[in-house]
């Protein structure tokens, strides 16, 4: 039989008070902990935190350098790209003077050879055996106002014998007019034979209004044409001839090379 247990009321009350007064003291002691805990976590995480300040200002100015040595880099290519094409526009507007130099030098596309020392041409033998018919062809440009065609249709001659001809050109317009004539060789495997001595072709020739005006052409064919086996079949060679208006800006189309 259980028995009821008196407790006086002082005594509860002291122990209520002991017992509150523990966990009062169990409280300020974790919750000191805690932030004890807490401000070493901070102090721990200070030195962490000013390095990666620093690596973000390290970053930054390596990022700053790299922009500065990109751009740099871009100047200095767009420096060589503008004068690689300056140099190209140069050698646009010089290729063709060339080219028509070199032509006239090789007798390359069908472009006869000229320049020609007169000495050479004295000591030449002919080759009497080897007869070629040489025709003769004229044609003006369609901005051009002038009246061009050969004198003769045709000439013959053999290797090694020089033969003169004769284009006449005439300006029927009431103003003056500046001409310049290119030229090619048919077939374009004779152009290094064809030799011309004199000739009109790429200057400038100034008709005022209504001249007329008979332009020489003084030329041979190389003796060695006749050595050629490319040449056993050619017994017709033709020497065409077009006249262009000068006009600045115009540009003439290349030896040997049709006018489109």
């Amino acid at each position: 039989m259980l028995l009821p247990v008196l407790v006086r009321p002082s005594l509860l009350h002291s122990q209520t008070s002991v017992l509150l007064t523990r966990c009062a003291r169990t409280l300020r002691c974790d919750a000191g902990r805690t932030m004890h805990s807490q401000a070493e976590h901070l102090l721990r995480r200070r030195p962490l935190l000013h390095i990666q300040s620093r690596g973000i200002k390290s970053r930054s100015r390596k990022t700053r350098g790299q922009e500065e040595d990109w751009k740099t880099r871009n100047k200095t290519a767009l420096t060589y790209i503008a004068a690689a094409g300056v140099g190209m526009i140069g050698l646009s507007y010089a290729a063709v003077p060339l080219y028509r130099l070199y032509c006239q030098a090789s007798g390359l596309g069908g472009t006869a050879v000229a320049g020609h020392d007169t000495d050479l041409v004295e000591t030449m033998k002919p080759v009497k055996e080897r007869v070629l018919k040489i025709t003769f062809n004229a044609d003006t440009h369609a901005s051009m106002q002038w009246n061009f065609r050969p004198q003769q249709t045709e000439i013959f001659v053999v290797p090694g014998e020089t033969a003169l001809a004769f284009y006449r050109a005439k300006n029927p317009t009431d103003k003056p007019i500046i001409g310049i004539s290119t030229y090619n060789v048919v077939p374009f495997e004779a152009g290094q034979y064809f030799n011309k001595i004199q000739c009109f072709c790429f200057e400038e020739q100034r008709l005022n209004p209504h001249e007329e005006v008979d332009m020489p052409v003084f030329f041979y064919i190389d003796p060695e044409f006749d050595e050629d086996p490319r040449m056993a079949r050619v017994n017709t060679i033709t020497l065409s001839y077009t006249f262009f208006e000068a006009k600045e800006g115009q540009s003439l189309p290349l030896p040997g090379y049709s006018y489109n």
